[in-house]
């Protein structure tokens, strides 16, 4: 009998991987997401097109994870108060946003998912649903704190909330921080949804 082991597929190899990631970003940044192709990634990689086809079934999926391999994750918060739990939100995102880095990559999310509504579909339901499942786990915790009133929609809040971070991502207030011009937003936004002891 054989004793000939048999073979398994070959190990994805993380440098082929990262060096797809990088291609992909780096032509991103040259050209729109619609001229960029997966001939010009495997060109700029130096790794074969069918190997990236192995990998992604799209194009939009790839995109997708190239932009999310420079963010990172952020923490949902416990501290035991809302005001507490979303200024800790809002510091965590301006460390990952206002870096050069960080606003580039907001940029190519934004152009990406106008131009391509495959792309857009992806990144919302890989990327950024997961993370609005997350913070609807600060707003539940402050309606158990009775802090806010029970028929708060959370996933408002974070549209509302990722809105208020973008548009002043894109266009700076002049007269206070980015962090202290999101917080008197949410201030704002929260208004009329507080419990009578946080009012």
């Amino acid at each position: 009998m054989s004793n000939t082991k048999k073979r398994l597929g070959r190990p994805r190899s993380a440098k082929s991987h990262q060096a797809i990631l990088q291609a992909t970003l780096e032509l991103l940044g040259e050209v729109s997401f619609e001229t960029m192709s997966i001939e010009a990634i495997s060109a700029r990689s130096g790794v074969a097109k069918t190997t990236i086809y192995r990998r992604y079934s799209s194009k939009e999926e790839l995109v997708a994870d190239a932009i999310e391999s420079v963010r990172q994750d952020v923490t949902i918060p416990d501290t035991g108060n809302i005001w507490s739990d979303l200024d800790e939100l809002i510091e965590n995102a301006a460390q990952i946003t206002q870096s050069s880095l960080g606003r580039q990559t907001v940029a190519m999310i934004i152009s990406s998912a106008s131009s391509n509504s495959q792309f857009a579909q992806i990144y919302w339901t890989k990327y950024l649903q997961p993370r609005r499942e997350a913070f609807a786990i600060v707003i539940e915790r402050a309606k158990m704190r009775n802090e806010i009133q029970a028929d708060l929609d959370s996933g408002l809040v974070f549209d509302s909330m990722s809105g208020i971070m973008l548009y002043s991502l894109i266009f700076p207030p002049t007269i206070e921080s980015w962090s202290e011009y999101v917080r008197r937003g949410l201030n704002l936004l929260f208004q009329g949804v507080l419990s009578p002891s946080q009012s």
